[in-house]
C-alpha cells in the first residue's frame, strides 16, 4: 500500500505549482519512506509539530486535506456584527460625534480606541489597517500641515545702510547685519 501512496504523492507533487502544497506532499511521502518528523522538519525547515499535522492531516483526509484555500492565520477577534457596526460608524460619524475630541478625521489609533472603548479588544494598530483593508476601508494617513510663514520684504543693501545710518547702527562690511555702535 505504501508504494501505491508514494506514486499518488509523486504525481500530485508533478502536478501542483504551489510550493507550499509540494512541500505538505514532500512530506508526507517522506514519512512513508520511514523518516521521522524530527528528520523531515529538519530537511524542510518545519517545525516537528508541523510535519505532524501535515500526517495527521493526510491520514484523516487523504490528498485533498492538505490543500489549503488560504493561509492559516488567528481567527479575527471582532465578531461579524461587530466589524459591522464599525464599517457603519466610520461611514456616518467623525471621531468628534462619538467623542473624541478635537478629532474629525479617522485614523488607525483612533479606531483602536473606539474599538477597545466599544467591544472591549484592544487590537494594533497594524492588526487595525489589515483589518480595514479586508473591509475596503482605506484610512488617509494624517497629513501635518503648518502654518505658512508671514512673507516680510527683503531690504536690500541701500536701503539697510540707510536704516543703520539714520539709528547711529554701524554697518559692518557688505553683509546686511548692523552692529549697535559702542558710545
Amino acid at each position: 500500500m505504501s508504494n501505491k501512496e508514494i506514486e499518488r504523492l509523486n504525481t500530485a507533487m508533478k502536478q501542483t505549482t504551489d510550493k507550499r502544497l509540494y512541500e505538505r506532499f514532500l512530506a508526507v511521502r517522506l514519512r512513508f519512506e520511514g523518516h521521522t518528523f524530527d528528520e523531515i522538519g529538519e530537511l524542510l525547515s518545519r517545525a516537528r509539530q508541523t510535519i505532524s499535522i501535515y500526517w495527521q492531516t493526510y491520514q484523516t483526509q487523504g490528498l485533498r486535506g492538505l490543500e489549503m484555500d488560504h493561509s492559516p492565520r488567528q481567527p479575527t477577534k471582532l465578531t461579524e456584527e461587530e466589524r459591522h457596526r464599525l464599517a457603519a460608524m466610520l461611514k456616518q460619524h467623525t471621531p468628534a460625534d462619538v467623542g473624541f475630541e478635537a478629532h474629525y478625521t479617522w485614523t488607525r489609533p483612533l479606531v483602536a480606541e473606539w474599538i477597545k472603548r466599544e467591544f472591549g479588544v484592544t487590537m494594533s494598530v497594524r492588526g487595525i489597517s489589515a483589518m480595514l483593508k479586508r473591509m475596503n476601508f482605506s484610512l488617509p494617513k494624517p497629513l501635518i500641515r503648518l502654518p505658512k510663514p508671514t512673507r516680510r520684504p527683503r531690504l536690500s543693501f541701500e536701503s539697510t545702510r540707510s536704516l543703520c545710518s539714520r539709528s547711529k547702527w554701524k554697518l559692518k562690511r557688505s553683509t546686511i547685519c548692523c552692529l549697535k555702535m559702542s558710545p
